[in-house]
């Protein structure tokens, strides 16, 4: 506290100034005016002046400050009535001392009717128990409290509302409590209609999820159905393949004999003309069985080196006597930056050079054919090979060529009628050029002719030349004669035919024959006699010949016997088993004389 003596900055800068309202009301005096007579003295009357200006003038200033007050208690008023949010007051009993006006409207009442009303009524149910326990986490804690309760307005509806609690300290003493009141019932609808939507989607998916296994087990069913259909069709071809082999091996067989013997010029033209027949079937055959293979993925490529200007030639002499007989000009250009030496499949790469080559012979019938090998992209591990063969026959409209790669098609129906064939030769080329990394087209135009090409990802290969592969000859045939000279051979088959034709085939190299028409009896005649080599079956009735070779190879002189497998199996699984169980090689049927000779040549004698 300070002393009546004691002046501040404030008073005297108010006595000052009354000091100076003091002297200008003076000098606005008349100064002709008689004096008032000295009633007090004079510094006496100045002091009281001078109070009673600062009094006014601390009068002013107060009311002042009271304007500024009541405009701010105004302006508080407002922002807590109106705010977005009711805001109550409650006692430590829970009884609303004070609310805002949004309090009221959310509550659909009068001021006066909720003031000095307990909370807790307006809740309903057990909400009132979550209310209290609100309330004393409120005090235990010490903290505000959130929770979502369901509030009974006056009118009798409902709304859900979010309560923010926290304590306050009343006038008194006592602990009293204020609560934010939000209408969030908006929200909760909303929330709500998320929770059913979620659910109705959740339900869409178990559906669709039930959908989707339904249709994977039908599309798995539909699978294993196609799976086992393409077993069954693959065995069946395999199974077709081996009977039709079979007669055709003894059809063949027997007219190379009869063509061996044969003397009259008539006779040997009817039978050349017989074996180009069953060629013929043997080459479609073939195709149809390729076309399995392809399709099942049991076709496996070879990687081996191979000399590309050898493939091309070899296939340009098989040509050469249907080339001359029709006056055609059969040709090949190689481009000399393009490898001799490459590594890959050389059969199977023939094989759609022979077709292209073929049907460009069939359907020409004048002027050139011409064989152009290049390299599309080179690199120093690969080789994109492209070999194109080029006619002047008849040429192929553009809708023919649409058709041209598909399975058992050809351009023109009228074409099977003139020209003959399948159209595997086409579909079976481009199936092996995918497999190859490649692909398959054609350019061509009516009555001008065509140009089909291949490609080929092919390895390169170290080796820079490879020697040409030695014909058969009959050297071969007498190094056969001298290797088995004095001993016997046994031919083990079902078929009396094809027994009769292997057995007539190696009589003809003057060796002596013996035959089994089954395992069982092969194996007693392997027990009795000692054969230099066994030709065996695969296929036969009470003991096949894969069996018939394991219980041979476990006699003591047996060992290393030659044993050559004769079957119309050609699937590489096939010549696999052979091999694992004991066989040297195998011939394929139907099989030529030279293809016998150069099988007996292969397998080393035993000692």
């Amino acid at each position: 506290m300070r002393s009546p003596d004691e002046k501040q900055p404030d008073d005297l800068l108010l006595r000052a100034s009354a000091e100076r309202q003091l002297d200008d009301a003076q000098q606005m005096k008349d100064p002709l005016a008689p004096a008032a007579p000295d009633l007090v003295p004079a510094d006496l009357l100045r002091e009281l002046q001078v109070h009673q200006i600062e009094l006014e003038m601390q009068n002013e200033a107060l009311r002042l400050k009271q304007t500024e007050l009541e405009s701010m208690r105004d302006r508080y008023v407002d922002l807590y009535d109106f705010a977005p949010v009711g805001y109550l007051t409650l006692d430590s009993n829970g009884i609303i001392e004070e609310l805002n006006i949004t309090a009221v409207k959310l509550l659909r009442s009068e001021r006066l009717k909720l003031l000095r009303h307990r909370f807790s009524s307006l809740l309903i149910g057990a909400e009132q128990d979550r209310f209290r326990e609100l309330l004393l986490a409120v005090i235990d804690r010490d903290e505000a409290q959130r929770i979502e309760l369901a509030v009974q307005r006056h009118d009798g509806t409902v709304f859900q509302a979010q309560l923010d609690c926290a304590t306050q300290k009343s006038g008194a003493g006592d602990t009293a409590f204020r609560i934010a009141l939000t209408d969030i019932t908006e929200r909760k609808q909303a929330e709500i209609e998320l929770s059913q939507y979620r659910q109705h989607l959740e339900q869409l998916v178990d559906a669709r999820t039930a959908d989707l296994a339904a249709a994977n087990q039908s599309l798995t069913l539909a699978k294993n159905a196609a799976e086992a259909a393409s077993r069954a069709k693959s065995t069946f071809l395999s199974n077709m393949s081996h009977e039709l082999r079979t007669p055709m091996n003894g059809v063949m067989g027997m007219i190379d004999l009869v063509l061996s013997l044969a003397t009259d010029p008539k006779q040997i033209d009817w039978l050349k003309k017989s074996k180009s027949s069953a060629r013929h079937l043997l080459d479609l055959i073939n195709d149809i069985l390729d076309i399995s293979k392809i399709e099942s993925d049991r076709i496996t490529l070879e990687q081996r080196d191979f000399s590309l200007s050898q493939v091309i030639d070899s296939v340009i002499n098989m040509e050469t006597a249907a080339v001359l007989v029709k006056g055609l000009k059969l040709s090949r250009e190689i481009d000399p930056s393009l490898p001799d030496v490459l590594c890959g499949d050389a059969l199977r790469l023939k094989q759609i050079v022979i077709n292209l080559v073929g049907n460009a012979v069939k359907f020409s019938s004048h002027g050139k054919i011409t064989v152009r090998a290049r390299a599309v992209e080179k690199s120093v591990r690969s080789v994109l090979l492209r070999i194109e063969v080029t006619d002047q026959g008849i040429g192929i409209s553009p809708e023919q060529q649409g058709r041209l790669f598909q399975a058992f098609t050809q351009g023109d129906d009228s074409m099977t009628r003139r020209y003959g064939g399948t159209g595997l030769g086409l579909i079976i080329s481009k199936r092996l050029a995918l497999l190859m990394g490649g692909d398959v087209g054609v350019e061509s135009t009516p009555g001008v002719g065509s140009s089909f090409w291949f490609t080929a990802r092919l390895a390169t290969s170290a080796v820079q030349s490879l020697a040409a592969q030695p014909k058969a000859s009959e050297a071969d045939a007498t190094i056969i004669r001298k290797r088995y000279f004095a001993q016997r051979i046994l031919v083990v088959d079902d078929e009396s035919i094809n027994r009769e034709v292997a057995q007539l085939q190696l009589e003809a190299l003057d060796l002596m024959v013996d035959t089994a028409e089954d395992g069982t009896k092969a194996v007693d005649m392997a027990r009795t006699w000692r054969y230099a080599a066994i030709l065996m079956d695969m296929q036969m009735p009470k003991l096949n010949g894969l069996d018939a070779t394991r219980q041979i190879r476990q006699l003591p002189e047996y060992q290393h016997v030659p044993i050559i497998a004769m079957t119309a199996n050609v699937f590489v699984e096939d010549k696999v088993q052979c091999l694992a169980a004991g066989m040297n090689d195998f011939l394929i049927k139907p099989f030529t004389r030279s293809d016998l000779i150069a099988t007996l040549l292969r397998v080393p004698l035993a000692d």
